[in-house]
């Protein structure tokens, strides 16, 4: 895989965004329950819905979009990457990209059962500040809110 880019994601991103959607949740996340919405749905979900209320952005290696993130004010609502862009830094640059988006802190909702991705965050001084039976998120599953404060002088900072 070549050098990944991170750019701001395009309108015309919207069908490939889907595609790493889709495809990292099969891959990652195989306790969810079987997936409602067709690809095509996903897709007009990504151009209607996420592009334009979030700052969203791509990574692109080998010449394709292999992860995306998308912040919507101080919330991280994606980040996702295809299985073969896992493990190699992208994931890391998305979220470098979402954190300078938002000095002052970000947030977060992750599975609990998504260990990996719980693991991710905390290397990257996300902390655990709220957990939940999953009644609230659309798939019904456990899940947890994780915050990152940037921290100076040793200290974090008042959010």
């Amino acid at each position: 895989m070549t050098e990944p880019l991170v750019r701001t994601a395009a309108a015309s991103d919207a069908a490939a965004i889907a595609q790493v959607h889709i495809r990292s949740r099969e891959a990652t996340m195989p306790y969810l329950p079987p997936r409602q919405r067709t690809d095509a749905q996903v897709e007009a979900w990504a151009r209607d819905i996420l592009l334009p209320r979030s700052a969203v952005w791509v990574a692109e290696a080998g010449g394709r979009i292999v992860g995306y993130a998308a912040v919507e004010q101080d919330v991280l609502n994606a980040l996702y990457l295809l299985a073969d862009a896992r493990r190699q830094g992208i994931g890391t640059l998305l979220l470098r990209q979402a954190q300078a988006h938002c000095p002052a802190g970000l947030s977060l909702f992750v599975f609990q059962k998504n260990t990996d991705a719980r693991a991710f965050y905390a290397h990257h001084g996300f902390r655990v500040t709220d957990t939940s039976d999953g009644s609230g998120n659309m798939e019904h599953e456990p899940d947890m809110t994780m915050r990152w404060e940037p921290v100076t002088n040793g200290t974090h900072t008042d959010g």
